[in-house]
């Protein structure tokens, strides 16, 4: 029996146990080496309708969207219609941040590789018309500049609308035609939605949010976010075996998509990541990068509205896997699925996840303590009198009104170096937290969680 018919009994027996041990209502997972594919599918897609889950079942797949966006950018590349190096403004010369400087000398592969520097929470609702990305991009003249182009990582939902925004101007057609086009097509997709209107016409999924332990995951309020925010992830729905296909074109180095250079291109290491655990180490063109022992990992993940998707390649080995679900303790499942596939497939093992140092010294904390900002959160961190560090959470914007119960209070102790770890799990997992730069005085200048918040205050 190959190895790939082994991990497919396994999927059968085991997903439908792991779902439910994890409190996720319904998830779909593929798995791909070389052009053989193994799907599993449980649970419900909407908890009020026991709609089950099938193997063709579409949920959303957020911000892994980001590295369709790249691909068509890339495609824009192989037919020497956009250059990476070149300042954004060469192709939208209105485009405006705060910084008129930064906005002047930001390139196309800063966007890219998540190191523009300008803040890149913004959900900005401009409609569900086919001008949604332009009028969205528009609306970012007055938004703060964090850092100067190119000085860090910093993930940026913003800067991906802008990329958006660039392929449609090239291409003169909305992003989502530019998807249907240019890979929906070539790739022969057949369960796949640019938006809620196809999605209806599939077994879709709707995401499920907790808000109580006791109750569980409960069936979200609104099926997707904003239009406007299409190209870094709001809207693209498929199935499993439908962003595997998109996975094994990249696996083969971009056939009938890409050139071969600008495949390989996309996973080659732009800038590295701080040291976050739950993220990888370093970030390609629109990939994100893990460097195991074994063997190197590209892949995305996603999240929306109750909706988490994750993907990984390991080119070396030509294996692919994807999973997709609506609620619950997904990072578990993700853990729980991912460690076994990725060993038995290619040999790669996943490392723990993280948790608090056993018998840490007591910290200083002046390089930790200060307040941090973005545009969907304020986290005040203080130390006691016991030396204990603690970090308070005041969520803006959005985030009050999908995830109101991130407000409070967490201690943070130590993990490694100047990444901290919450001393009590949320939803299994103890979240990290890098403080990283230096203020002069030995003072953090942001506290890093994938988004660089900035210090607004000692």
């Amino acid at each position: 029996m190959s190895k790939l018919n082994q991990i497919n009994e396994w999927l059968q027996e085991n997903l439908p146990r792991l779902a439910a041990e994890h409190q996720v209502p319904g998830a779909a997972v593929a798995v791909t080496v070389g052009d053989d594919v193994a799907q599993a599918a449980t649970g419900v897609l909407n908890k009020n309708t026991g709609v089950e889950v099938t193997t063709d079942s579409l949920f959303q797949i957020g911000s892994i969207t980001k590295v369709w966006t790249t691909t068509l950018a890339m495609q824009l590349v192989d037919e020497d219609l956009l250059d990476l190096d070149a300042p954004v403004r060469d192709y939208l010369p209105d485009f405006r941040v705060a910084d008129e400087d930064a906005a002047a000398r930001m390139t196309v592969r800063q966007l890219m590789n998540h190191t523009a520097g300008f803040e890149g929470d913004l959900f900005t609702d401009t409609g569900r018309g086919d001008d949604c990305v332009e009028k969205y991009v528009a609306t970012l003249h007055d938004t703060p500049q964090l850092f100067a182009p190119g000085e860090m990582f910093s993930y940026n939902n913003a800067g991906y609308c802008v990329l958006g925004r660039i392929v449609e101007v090239m291409r003169g057609k909305s992003y989502d035609d530019c998807l249907r086009e240019h890979l929906f097509a070539p790739l022969g997709l057949t369960h796949a939605a640019a938006d809620a209107y196809e999605a209806i016409m599939h077994r879709a999924a709707v995401g499920h949010l907790t808000h109580d332990e006791e109750a569980g995951p409960q069936v979200a309020p609104i099926w997707a976010l904003v239009r406007s925010n299409a190209p870094a992830g709001s809207m693209l729905a498929m199935s499993a075996s439908d962003l595997l296909k998109f996975a094994r074109m990249h696996l083969n180095d971009g056939a009938g998509v890409l050139s071969s250079a600008s495949a390989q291109a996309m996973r080659q290491v732009q800038v590295k990541v701080p040291d976050l655990a739950l993220m990888g180490d370093a970030w390609g063109l629109g990939w994100e990068m893990f460097h195991h022992p074994q063997a190197t990992v590209i892949g995305h993940d996603g999240g929306t509205i109750g909706q988490n998707a994750f993907l990984r390649l390991v080119p070396e080995h030509g294996v692919a896997v994807a999973l997709l679900t609506n609620g619950g303790k997904t990072i578990d499942l993700y853990q729980a699925i991912f460690r076994h596939v990725l060993r038995e497939l290619a040999g790669v093992e996943l490392p723990a996840m993280p948790e608090p140092a056993a018998d840490a010294a007591r910290l200083d904390g002046e390089r930790f303590t200060g307040v941090y900002v973005s545009a969907v959160g304020e986290r005040v961190v203080t130390q006691d009198e016991d030396g204990r560090i603690w970090m308070e959470v005041i969520p803006k914007g959005i985030m009050a009104e999908l995830s109101p119960e991130s407000a409070g209070k967490t201690e943070l102790v130590p993990w490694r170096d100047d990444t901290l770890v919450a001393a009590e799990p949320v939803m299994g997992i103890h979240m990290p937290h890098a403080f990283v730069g230096d203020d002069g005085n030995g003072r953090a200048l942001f506290l890093h969680t994938g988004r660089a918040d900035r210090r607004v205050a000692p």
